[in-house]
């Protein structure tokens, strides 16, 4: 895997996805290689290496995202009955740009 995956994959548009939302700073998508039966990868458009380097002038987009976020796993809560969202930092962030997992589940590996 690369360094950024969703800058270099997936918004440049060399990895094709199934969007489920997008807003013009956000994008939420099926997971390219899901780890549950629902998973929803939600990123900003524009290459934030993660949560804890987010700058304040930046709160707008992070509003956006959380909204996204939301309407995401509202829609897979209201399908399921339950779901989980999650991002990671440091060495358990496999990609180094922001996203925020939207899924439900048990591990399918």
């Amino acid at each position: 895997m690369t360094e950024d995956f969703y800058c270099e994959e997936v918004l440049s548009g060399r990895t094709a996805v199934q969007k489920v939302w997008e807003t013009d700073n956000v994008l939420a998508y099926h997971h390219t290689r899901p780890f549950y039966p629902v998973h929803i990868v939600t990123i900003p458009k524009r290459h934030i290496s993660s949560l804890l380097t987010l700058e304040h002038s930046e709160n707008d987009l992070l509003i956006e995202l959380m909204d996204v976020v939301k309407e995401v796993a509202s829609q897979v809560q209201a399908e399921h009955g339950a779901c989980r969202v999650l991002t990671n930092l440091g060495k358990y962030q496999d990609s180094k740009h922001l996203h925020f997992h939207v899924f439900y589940g048990e591990p399918l590996r």
